[in-house]
């Protein structure tokens, strides 16, 4: 006889400790990063906040928040990314997950996601974005120290940005810019 499992729901996800986000009915826990990836994704929140503050429009957010939205045809209800600037409505209850996608997303490599079974596994994420809206998102590779930014309206011709070079993240983040050498600054 098969035993059911019940489906998770955003409640459930409330009350994982750690990074995790709700997938086809199951809370799929994030593994913990390492030193390198964790102070590339701080560099980036810090400054996209100091951007958001800046221009005293939107929202930056370190990895660990929650973005809840609509379930995607993937089964995907949940984003956590390590980085994230988000320019809609707060929650009213502000200890809550943000209703609806971020308008942009970066998630930093880590050890684990260089495989090919990795790759794939990022390419779904990044097309569940932007089902749900998101208009960028970078995949940052601290390895090779790069940026790949995909951009909603063209996601198929993604742009390569490298040390040396100023990555953008328009249209999400009007105006922000960030010199790639700061990205992987330790």
């Amino acid at each position: 006889m098969a035993s059911v499992t019940a489906r998770a729901t955003l409640d459930d996800l409330y009350a994982v400790e750690g990074k995790a986000e709700l997938i086809g009915g199951r809370i799929v826990r994030q593994k913990a990063s390492g030193h390198l990836p964790s102070i590339v994704a701080g560099n980036l929140f810090l400054h996209a906040r100091l951007h958001t503050k800046s221009i005293k429009r939107g929202q930056a957010h370190a990895g660990g928040v929650g973005y809840a939205v609509p379930e995607l045809p993937s089964g995907r209800e949940s984003f956590s990314p390590d980085a994230s600037c988000y320019f809609g409505p707060l929650p009213a209850k502000c200890m809550r997950f943000i209703e609806g996608a971020p308008d942009f997303a970066a998630e930093v490599r880590s050890e684990n996601d260089y495989a090919p079974a990795a790759e794939l596994e990022i390419a779904a994420k990044r097309d569940d974005y932007f089902q749900a809206g998101t208009q960028v998102v970078w995949d940052v590779d601290p390895v090779a120290e790069t940026v790949t930014c995909y951009r909603a309206s063209d996601p198929s011709n993604p742009v390569v940005f490298r040390r040396g070079d100023i990555a953008d993240a328009e249209p999400a983040v009007p105006g922000w810019r960030i010199a790639v050498d700061e990205i992987f600054a330790e």
